[in-house]
């Protein structure tokens, strides 16, 4: 089993120019806002205030990049974590949400280090359109080196016959619980495997 074993905040980019240079695999990070984002990167990385949230949802535009490194077996093998603003909220001008939108789809498209896309959803709100798009989105975007990974959060706000709907509609989803830490191991081994190609015994 991997062990994600260090993790350091680099920088935040206001703007995809001031985005650091595409020379390491990276794991892009989208999903609603509210979704609990920041909650997952801070379990993933068992780091309690390595990402922060935002006061207003939908209100921060800013792409964060941290570096981690993973220990399989003796080996060192290292990645970058792509934090990109949370979707779904209208808290800004039309005008300025259109030019985001623009410009952050153009980082999604264009980057080519990205190799695993994790899409972030609320498992007490599994089939909301927004997230459909994004779905249907990746997809279509998604190269022949690219991996997506759909996680559902808050998965302990669920009673067990809604869990076992959850899994049989969305059979390769992930599930996790934040609060609880239920799934994160299980989720840094299939973000090693996707992002790396290979297991980690």
């Amino acid at each position: 089993m991997p062990r994600l074993i260090q993790a350091e905040f680099i920088v935040s980019a206001p703007d995809i120019s001031l985005a650091l240079p595409a020379d390491m695999s990276e794991i892009a990070i989208m999903g609603r806002s509210n979704v609990g984002k920041s909650s997952f990167i801070n379990s993933l990385t068992n780091r309690k205030n390595l990402a922060k949230s935002s006061s207003t949802p939908g209100k921060t535009r800013l792409i964060n990049f941290f570096d981690i490194t993973y220990l399989c077996g003796e080996d060192r093998m290292y990645a970058r974590l792509v934090d990109l603003p949370g979707f779904g909220y209208a808290r800004v001008s039309k005008t300025e949400k259109v030019a985001w939108q623009k410009s952050l789809n153009i980082f999604i498209k264009d980057r080519s280090s990205i190799r695993v896309f994790i899409h972030l959803l609320d498992a007490r709100h599994p089939h909301m359109p927004i997230d459909q798009e994004v779905r249907e989105y990746l997809q279509h975007i998604k190269r022949g080196d690219q991996e997506i990974i759909e996680i559902f959060t808050k998965s302990d706000k669920l009673k067990q016959k809604d869990l076992a709907r959850l899994r049989k509609d969305y059979p390769d989803a992930l599930l996790v619980s934040n609060l609880k830490r239920k799934g994160i191991e299980a989720a840094n081994a299939t973000i090693f495997e996707k992002l790396f190609q290979t297991k980690c015994p």
